[in-house]
């Protein structure tokens, strides 16, 4: 074993036909890795077998050409041609088990949430699924190290799960970004109207929400496949009608509707006054 600066042009030569399908997917994301300067070396490098055959890392070297970034490697000779079917057998580190290493509470939860984030921030109009969405480990990093406050967030967004069962995604990140775009106003009332539903009247935008939501869970609806984009485009629209004062008693999703801007306008009196 030993570690090495492989070039594109040297990734291009060890490269070969004799290992499984290429997954376009795979080396597009680790790419883009490479190009965000988020490329560790670690012991997970490149392997040739006893005739110099690569028998793993053909992702890895499809990436640097790719990429078109030269990266340090480590690169294995003399493998055991047998040792071909065990490898890359082993679990893949998700992003939970990143932040659970850091010591973060909530992994599971937090993970998607910050993922979420990500891409509303920057995607909100594209699908939140498929390989387009993928979201490195570093990438979540690097959003909770800029939006901290998603920590905090979290808790809401489990309150208001349990509550009428949005997911905690979408709540997180509801609460979140309207928090943090209007810290002028008081979200007490409009969690607690979401919650509980207590003494709110027919066309209040947070009744509203937890009556669609309740109906989304109990199959009543129709569910499409990408849930927390659609309920966090849900809550938004229901947020800025709160915020607002106006009245909502149906919530809809139009074809190609893209994510609310949040409202940068507040009612004299709202719903909850």
């Amino acid at each position: 074993m030993e570690v090495l600066s492989v070039s594109p042009e040297l990734a291009a030569q060890w490269r070969n036909t004799n290992n499984r399908p290429l997954s376009k997917n795979t080396v597009q994301q680790l790419a883009a890795q490479i190009q965000r300067g988020e490329w560790q070396l670690t012991h997970q490098g490149i392997a040739f077998d006893e005739d110099d055959v690569l028998i793993d890392g053909q992702h890895r070297l499809a990436a640097i050409v790719k990429a078109g970034t030269t990266v340090p490697m480590t690169v294995t000779q003399g493998v055991p041609r047998t040792a071909f079917t065990v490898m890359d057998t082993g679990r893949k580190r998700t992003g939970r088990d990143a932040l659970a290493l850091v010591g973060e509470a909530n992994a599971t939860h937090l993970a998607a949430a910050l993922r979420g984030l990500h891409l509303y921030l920057q995607a909100p109009n594209s699908a939140w699924s498929g390989g387009s969405s993928v979201t490195s480990n570093d990438q979540l990093l690097v959003v909770l190290e800029k939006h901290p406050g998603v920590r905090d967030a979290l808790h809401h967004g489990i309150a208001l799960n349990r509550a009428c069962r949005i997911t905690v995604t979408a709540a997180t990140i509801g609460w979140y970004v309207t928090t943090e775009t209007r810290p002028d106003i008081d979200q007490s009332a409009w969690r607690e109207g979401v919650v509980t539903g207590a003494l709110l009247k027919s066309g209040d935008p947070r009744l509203t929400l937890r009556n669609t939501m309740l109906s989304l869970a109990a199959g009543r609806t129709h569910r499409r496949r990408d849930d927390s984009r659609e309920h966090l485009l849900y809550y938004l629209k229901s947020w800025n009608a709160w915020v607002e004062g106006r009245s909502m008693k149906l919530l809809r999703r139009s074809p190609n509707e893209t994510m609310p801007r949040i409202s940068n306008h507040t009612a004299a009196v709202r719903t909850d006054e």
